[in-house]
């Protein structure tokens, strides 16, 4: 059972009559896969409270015959199987009735761009989305074409489905959603947050002070609010230069790195 502040569902409430109700609906062959992910860890608050409306959709309710097959053999042969375009046309436009505005049709592909803290951010202030989670060799490239606006990648890897990634987008939306998380600062921080200007996260110590011979930097220990952001700063900096050096890049065309942010860099071999 959660336990909000007492004031937390008026502002709950408010939120969705601001904002406007932000709906995904996910299009799947395996359903029961998302309900972990509703009802577990931090983000489930988002979810359980209607801030993001998250509701599932079985493609095999949409297919005809005994067996409701959703897939056939690829044209021109070839190992696999294709998802056809008839049930999930079907599907689709099912869900799309239900919505009072045109929304975004999103899959899940290889062929997608990189899913990024910029693209996180977009959906998390818009209305929402059809998320279609796609299995097999993929889907009937006559649907894709004729139905999804936009295409989405985890990386250069591929998945059984497009389940995962639906998650991964679903619980990073969640998590920037106002009265999610402990604390407002807690995702502002993040790697990759426009607060950071796009750089790599800082390391973090907790206690106890001295771990296995292991000392917690000094600096984090002093109290010296100023020196301490200053420490961060330049290791967030120094990390980001050593495994992702085309942040610092991007940051740099976009003008963010200040005069000591240059001079900081230019000590790092």
């Amino acid at each position: 059972m959660l336990i909000f502040p007492e004031n937390a569902f008026w502002w709950i409430g408010s939120q969705i009559f601001e904002h406007g109700l932000m709906r995904f609906d996910i299009i799947t062959l395996f359903p029961d896969l998302f309900k972990p992910l509703l009802s577990t860890g931090v983000t489930r608050r988002a979810f359980e409270s209607g801030l993001v409306d998250v509701r599932m959709t079985d493609l095999r309710d949409f297919a005809e015959g005994n067996y409701k097959r959703v897939d056939a053999r690829p044209f021109g042969g070839g190992p696999g199987m294709v998802m056809m375009a008839e049930p999930l046309s079907q599907c689709l436009k099912s869900i799309l009735l239900q919505r009072a505005e045109a929304v975004p049709v999103v899959l899940f592909s290889p062929t997608g761009k990189t899913l990024n803290h910029a693209t996180v951010a977009r959906f998390a202030e818009g209305p929402g989305a059809v998320l279609i989670c796609g299995r097999y060799e993929g889907l009937d490239q006559r649907f894709v074409d004729k139905y999804v606006t936009e295409q989405i990648s985890l990386g250069d890897f591929v998945l059984s489905g497009g389940e995962i990634a639906a998650m991964a987008l679903l619980d990073a939306v969640a998590r920037l959603q106002p009265g999610v998380l402990n604390t407002a600062q807690s995702h502002s921080q993040d790697s990759f947050n426009p607060c950071l200007d796009g750089l790599l996260d800082c390391p973090h110590y907790t206690r106890p002070e001295t771990w296995e011979g292991h000392l917690t930097p000094n600096v984090l220990l002093s109290g010296h609010h100023a020196q301490i952001e200053t420490w961060r700063r330049e290791k967030s900096l120094a990390i980001t230069a050593r495994l992702r050096p085309e942040l610092i890049d991007k940051a740099r065309r976009e003008g963010l790195l200040s005069s000591a942010d240059e001079a900081f860099l230019s000590l790092i071999p």
